[in-house]
């Protein structure tokens, strides 16, 4: 069946997959085990704050420039 062929190889490639809440090395305790899923979070969240600085920023100089050609009177 092609669906259980499909979920093989899906399972195949995840176990392929380097997960980085997975500690590498086992001696480290603490949160300096888990520093890969760390700054990967951290790095994420501050390209979703630059990201959304950027559309908040065009949205409000567009807004700005469409409601100038809109204006009744």
């Amino acid at each position: 069946m092609k669906v259980t062929k499909y979920l093989g190889e899906v399972k195949t490639e995840l176990q392929k997959a380097s997960w980085p809440w997975v500690p590498k090395d086992k001696g480290e305790k603490g949160f300096k085990r888990f520093k890969e899923l760390t700054d990967s979070t951290v790095v994420v969240f501050i390209a979703m704050m630059l990201l959304g600085a950027f559309v908040s920023l065009w949205d409000l100089i567009l807004f700005n420039i469409i409601e100038l050609f809109t204006q009744i009177g």
